[in-house]
């Protein structure tokens, strides 16, 4: 963390310069506030979800179909975090046909670094971020929100305390790695397939069992 105008701020995992609007392959965690398990469960190396979870799920489905730019490709929902490799292709006639079959060319494909995050100006001459429409940002925000919307609905309906900026369903950032040649695909696809079977490894529950140890001390 940083010292910004005497307050503590989270540091950015963006890649400076990077447009992350643009073509490109990447491979994306997000992960629950506090790594509350609030998603399912692993039993017998295989994730069973529950309520929660299913919108989890279904909301990263639905998230190519509403969002043209986008393909979802392997994905795993985890009971405190999500794991998915999504591909961008905004300009048309430049990739061709996104599939499965096809993701070695993809993966082969140039990945452009250009410096086109256009900062609009404050009142003071500073420079404003924005977010950047069709961008990875763009999609995760919009896809935690429409989580936190349906989860909440569940909770009202059994008159239980809603997800809120007090109490965040979501940690604030998330985690993207850009992935950049087949053998880079084929690791991180590996690793998302195996993440159930992984999961007493896994730093995402070792940290949430560590923190109920100290809890209990």
């Amino acid at each position: 963390m940083t010292l910004f105008k005497n307050k503590y701020r989270v540091e950015s995992h963006r890649m400076p310069g990077w447009d992350y609007s643009g073509n490109g392959i990447y491979f994306i965690t997000i992960v629950v506030q506090n790594r509350r398990c609030l998603f399912g469960e692993i039993i017998n190396n295989e994730m069973k979800l529950n309520n929660f979870g299913i919108i989890v799920n279904d909301e990263w489905i639905k998230s190519a179909q509403i969002r043209r730019e986008l393909f979802i490709d392997e994905f795993i929902v985890m009971p405190n975090h999500l794991h998915g490799i999504v591909i961008i292709k905004n300009m048309a006639g430049q990739f061709m046909e996104l599939s499965r079959s096809l993701v070695e060319t993809h993966c082969r494909a140039s990945l452009r670094t250009v410096n086109s995050h256009r900062a609009e100006k404050n009142k003071s001459g500073q420079s404003k971020l924005y977010r950047k429409p069709k961008s990875i940002s763009s999609f995760i925000a919009g896809y935690k929100s429409a989580v936190t919307t349906k989860c909440n609905n569940i909770l009202e309906n059994q008159n239980k305390p809603v997800f809120n900026r007090y109490n965040r369903l979501w940690q604030k950032n998330y985690h993207d790695h850009i992935i950049r040649n087949e053998k880079e695909y084929w690791r991180i696809k590996n690793y998302i397939l195996s993440n159930p079977q992984n999961w007493d490894e896994d730093k995402f529950y070792a940290d949430t069992r560590e923190t109920k140890k100290r809890k209990n001390n």
